[in-house]
């Protein structure tokens, strides 16, 4: 008599999609979602969550997902998911955050995803509570996980040099894009474009510098707003806007400070949170897009900008050279003056530009969350089949 296959069952850790504010973290775990069903239509999903998903991301729901919904009012990961777990005991066990349920039964493979360590680099930019957290619970994490995804090359080598990890540990998994929202704009786009710039108030047919993702310290909006601030005083740029896309993450006061005290505080537009499906209407019609980020784990919204034709001004450091490849320009994100002059010079250079576009719309094709996705099933189901 033939054995039946011991089924792959997965179970995922879905809780943040729960949450209020979209961030890149939870744009990677919806994008997964969407994907880990069509990939591997014979493995079995529990999929755990805290609440009710935030409209914007509710993902697709296939025959092999089993929802698995419990509130709890504190402590849900450490108090509620054990117990939601040991119930369905999957073989491994994905976190796509930082953290780890210490209660764990018998048995139970873990897989960790690590985005970053921008709270050991860079302290200062977290609220005391929030770094304390942090700290703790990827210690657990990374010490006690059987395996853990690093986003990026960058990530992986942070890994391995601050907590002493060892490299077979870490599988570097990238991140990448939604395909069907960022891309080339049609005619009937294009024609959008403005009622959707109208709707954030951003002036009709004016150029803009555009920058997207929260509005925290790590950032480093600052330096973006005073070299804005710089290239406004000449007059080829006196009719250009900045664009800051995104909603307030923590300690947002020092910079809307800044563009409050600021000559061209006027025209400096904060669009706070937005409909995701808005985003590339507001790329297409910018003219650059800026990241002057200290530090990030990946940067999505490289990709999202390279997609969208936008030529790409970023940071020089941590793992946005991986994600720009050849096709962004750089700069020292500590150096206003470096960050003006460039946006000046591409401003000023239509062949650059154009050159800038064209790269990026190649370099972009390697990235999918289709590719992201097998590669995480792949090592799922090699840590929870292990003996």
């Amino acid at each position: 008599m033939m054995q039946n296959k011991t089924k792959n069952i997965i179970g995922i850790d879905a809780a943040d999609l729960c949450y209020k504010r979209i961030d890149g973290t939870r744009i990677y775990i919806l994008n997964l979602l969407d994907n880990f069903g069509k990939i591997a239509p014979d493995a079995l999903f529990y999929i755990y969550l805290k609440g009710d998903l935030n409209p914007d991301l509710k993902f697709k729901i296939y025959p092999n997902y089993r929802i698995i919904k419990e509130s709890f009012p504190f402590l849900w990961t450490q108090l509620k998911l054990p117990r939601m777990v040991r119930r369905n005991k999957p073989n491994v066990l994905w976190m796509p955050l930082h953290n780890l349920p210490i209660m764990r039964h018998t048995g139970l493979k873990t897989v960790v995803t690590i985005h970053d360590l921008a709270f050991k680099i860079f302290p200062k930019f977290f609220p005391p509570k929030d770094l304390f957290m942090l700290n703790k619970l990827t210690n657990y994490a990374v010490k006690k996980a059987n395996k853990i995804i690093a986003v990026s090359r960058s990530t992986a080598k942070d890994l391995t040099e601050m907590y002493g990890v060892s490299p077979s540990k870490v599988s570097v998994i990238y991140h990448g894009y939604n395909e069907k929202l960022f891309h080339l704009p049609s005619a009937e786009e294009k024609n959008q474009v403005e009622s959707i710039k109208n709707k954030y108030k951003i002036p009709t047919n004016c150029k803009y510098l555009i920058y997207v993702g929260a509005i925290q310290p790590r950032k480093n909006l600052g330096v973006l707003v005073s070299a804005f601030e710089r290239i406004k005083t000449l007059q080829s740029f006196k009719d250009w806007k900045l664009v800051l896309a995104g909603s307030e993450a923590w300690m947002a006061e020092e910079l809307k400070n800044q563009i409050a005290t600021s000559a061209w505080k006027k025209d400096i537009i904060m669009t706070g949170n937005f409909n995701i499906s808005d985003l590339p209407f507001l790329l297409w019609g910018s003219e650059f897009f800026v990241f002057p980020s200290l530090y990030e784990g990946f940067g999505i919204p490289l990709l999202e900008a390279m997609a969208c034709g936008v030529p790409v001004i970023s940071a020089r450091n941590s793992s946005l050279i991986e994600v720009g490849g050849a096709c962004a320009s750089y700069f020292n994100p500590r150096k206003v003056d470096e960050l003006t002059s460039l946006i000046r010079t591409l401003a000023t250079s239509p062949e650059k530009k154009a050159q800038m576009r064209a790269k990026g719309l190649e370099w972009v094709k390697n990235f999918s969350w289709e590719e992201t996705t097998r590669k995480t099933y792949e090592l799922l189901t090699e840590t929870g089949m292990r003996g």
